[in-house]
């Protein structure tokens, strides 16, 4: 069974014990961090949060695609999308757990996320 996400309030919860502030002052935290996130996105194209990732604005090009009802040819038009980058040292990290073999799969089917070879 997967672990449950954190919901909001208990992020708050989390930031407000650990910065010896009321819960009050971690919201506001954590509303103007995305108001100033969304804000400079939009400006710049990127949002750099040091040590967790960085949000990327992305233009997408316009693109031939298909209703799948129908089977219909559909224009898709270009678009603007924003990105999550992890940090590299989060990244390594989250690696390292990914490469832990399967354990419902025979031997030979067992690969190495990080490699994507066989697993030996």
């Amino acid at each position: 069974m997967a672990a449950t996400k954190m919901t909001q309030s208990q992020i708050v919860k989390e930031l407000a014990g650990a910065c010896g502030t009321p819960t009050k002052t971690a919201k506001q935290f954590m509303t103007s961090m995305a108001e100033l996130a969304v804000r400079e996105t939009k400006k710049n194209g990127m949002f750099v949060i040091p040590g967790v990732g960085r949000l990327v604005r992305v233009d997408r090009k316009a693109r031939m695609g298909r209703n799948p009802a129908t089977g219909e040819a559909i224009k898709i038009p270009a678009k603007k999308v924003v990105k999550f980058r992890v940090a590299r040292r989060d990244r390594s990290a989250q690696a390292e757990e990914v490469s832990r073999p399967v354990a419902h799969l025979p031997r030979k089917y067992e690969t190495c996320a990080v490699a994507r070879q066989p697993h030996t």
